[in-house]
């Protein structure tokens, strides 16, 4: 009995899962709410003037115009409700979504009862039996929800054809709703079960494909992007900025003389030079917007916008200062007794250019600029600037 109840209550999806796969649906079920009540409004009114146009008869159109006014409403609200978490990103309150839901079932419900047992008293219900076994497979709720909506519908509609109809014509009524009831809540209970191992395994894979993106995109020693991702990124940085940035800075630093630090302390050490120096430039992403990557061996790509192209001292500052903090010993470099970088930066103005490899070319330039004028320093240049140089501290 309780295995039959944890399946009947999706639990065997695993209790974790299905709530938060629950949580998932609510933004579907406001969607097929205004859907499901914008079609239900049409067809509505438009039956609502089969009455009027065949019998004039006005009264019996009156239930249709108010099903077609409720089912319209919950449509416009639903849609509103819609477009508002998609556009603040807001979480979907769950009690709204159960509100509308009982009201368009309500509604429909009733619309059955006037056809059923009100209009057709003499003649056996059918309206009212496809309305409960068709009504609620448009929405994916926990089956406690469903089943309570359908139990209060029969018991409804079994105390109306009683009081209404003749024991004759009730009696079947009576059988047929119980019928449809357990055929309403079993295929409920089924769909809604095949959309939640839908979802879940949708999920599941949109989540090991991120996952997989993300180990593609990530260099596993540094935990700083890898070259694939910088040119990615480059291009995008390239393309798309904002109204207020000026310049597109490129940097490009190198560990000065990093195969001597490799051959004479050995490559487990090398490694962990190459870790402290990756989470040196995580530090430097987090507190100033840096995007950095490791594109090569000991080699670091940094991009980022700059407003006022003095700034980039700040930033170019900033990296010589973390390095200066680490205080990783080099015995064998011939211009300190610690660790240190070359780095060479080109700033371009943005929307001038488009050539990721070009740029990156003329930072490789300056990279080898830098190089050249006894390492421990950074140069600087532009097309619209000067070249000049900051030496490391």
């Amino acid at each position: 009995m309780r295995k039959f109840l944890y399946a009947w209550r999706y639990y065997s999806l695993g209790h974790d899962q299905f709530y938060e796969c629950i949580k998932r649906t609510y933004k579907n079920n406001l969607y097929s709410l205004s859907q499901g009540n914008f079609v239900a409004a049409i067809l509505a009114f438009g039956f609502a003037f089969f009455p009027i146009l065949i019998e004039s008869d006005f009264i019996i159109s009156i239930p249709y115009f108010i099903t077609g006014l409720v089912a319209l409403l919950i449509a416009i609200l639903s849609k509103s409700k819609l477009k508002q978490v998609e556009k603040q990103k807001l979480q979907v309150n769950r009690l709204f979504v159960y509100v509308l839901t009982a009201l368009f079932y309500i509604n429909i419900i009733a619309l059955g009862m006037f056809l059923d047992v009100w209009l057709h008293r003499d003649n056996f219900a059918v309206t009212i039996m496809v309305f409960i076994v068709c009504a609620l497979s448009l929405f994916i709720f926990s089956p406690v929800f469903n089943l309570c909506l359908t139990l209060s519908s029969m018991a409804v509609f079994i105390t109306a054809v009683v009081l209404v109809k003749s024991p004759e014509i009730y009696i079947i009524d009576i059988c047929n709703v119980l019928f449809s009831g357990i055929i309403g809540t079993f295929f409920c209970w089924r769909i809604t079960m095949l959309r939640l191992v839908a979802m879940q395994s949708a999920h599941k894979l949109e989540d090991e494909r991120n996952k997989y993106l993300d180990e593609s995109m990530i260099d596993e020693l540094t935990q700083l992007r890898n070259r694939r991702d910088f040119m990615q990124t480059f291009q995008r940085y390239l393309c798309n900025y904002r109204s207020s940035d000026d310049w597109l800075c490129v940097a490009i630093a190198d560990i000065d003389f990093f195969k001597k630090y490799n051959d004479f302390y050995g490559h487990p050490k090398g490694d962990d030079c190459l870790r402290a120096i990756g989470g040196a430039f995580n530090r430097l992403r987090d507190t100033m917007g840096v995007y950095v990557a490791r594109v090569g061996g000991e080699e670091f790509a940094l991009l980022w916008f700059e407003q006022d192209i003095a700034h980039v001292d700040t930033v170019v500052s900033r990296v010589n200062k973390l390095m200066k903090a680490m205080k990783i010993l080099h015995e064998q470099s011939n211009i300190s007794e610690y660790v240190t970088l070359s780095i060479g930066v080109y700033i371009e103005k943005c929307g001038s250019s488009t050539d990721a490899e070009e740029i990156y070319s003329l930072a490789d330039k300056s990279l080898y600029s830098a190089k050249g004028n006894g390492r421990n320093c950074a140069i600087i240049r532009g097309r619209d600037i000067s070249q000049y140089q900051i030496k490391a501290p």
